[in-house]
């Protein structure tokens, strides 16, 4: 099976350039100041197409989370947790990930991010609670 790779696109790519150095950043307006992630080509408080790029630390709340039998990642195990959390940074930001977590994932649970290096140049973030671990590699996975 080929694995699923993330397309970035004009909007995205400089995010996930940064995701590759373990850096954490969401767009913010330059008019009106608005953090907003995911990224996207323009403000939706003030339309302006003005905005920079501002690091924060990649943490938030578990807000919901499904169970995949569907692995887009050689190796993945079947099944395995993917959680969506609400940024910290960004109110109203919701960003998906792999859940890392020794026990299952609960509502409000306060997480961080934890970057996994997928190999041929590809860095994904996943989500742990916080206070744990650090960057995990895609060719050995922790015990789910």
């Amino acid at each position: 099976m080929a694995a699923y790779r993330p397309e970035p696109d004009r909007d995205s790519r400089p995010w996930w350039e940064g995701v590759a150095r373990h850096e954490f950043a969401v767009q913010e307006c330059e008019a009106c100041g608005l953090s907003r992630f995911p990224p996207r080509a323009f403000c939706p408080s003030c339309r302006t197409e003005e905005w920079r790029w501002r690091q924060v630390v990649p943490e938030g709340t578990v807000e919901s989370w499904i169970v995949s039998h569907q692995p887009f990642l050689p190796g993945a195990r079947d099944p395995y947790l993917v959680v969506m959390v609400r940024l910290a940074a960004v109110p109203g930001g919701l960003v998906y990930g792999n859940w890392r977590g020794e026990g299952p994932p609960e509502y409000g649970l306060r997480v961080r991010g934890a970057y996994t290096e997928v190999g041929e140049g590809l860095t994904l973030v996943d989500w742990e609670p916080a206070g744990a671990g650090s960057v995990h590699r895609a060719g050995n996975p922790p015990d789910r």
